[in-house]
């Protein structure tokens, strides 16, 4: 049993749209997942660790190129 034309074009467009959907639903939780970090900064969540302050030794880092 054949099937028309018409219904393969119909059943790819769905898919396709499907797709699209998913991937614009993925977009968005990655687009809020930075915006939840930044918050999470602002409310204390986000608080420095004493332990990036220091190397291995227990002596003070040093500051360098990327820490500005």
């Amino acid at each position: 049993m054949a099937v028309s034309q018409t219904f393969k074009k119909r059943e790819r467009e769905r898919a396709r749209r499907e797709r699209q959907a998913e991937k614009a639903k993925k977009r968005a939780e990655r687009k809020l997942e930075p915006q939840e970090s930044k918050t999470n900064a602002v409310n204390g969540a986000g608080a420095a660790n004493p332990a990036d302050f220091f190397d291995e030794n227990g002596e003070p880092r040093e500051l360098d190129f990327h820490d500005f």
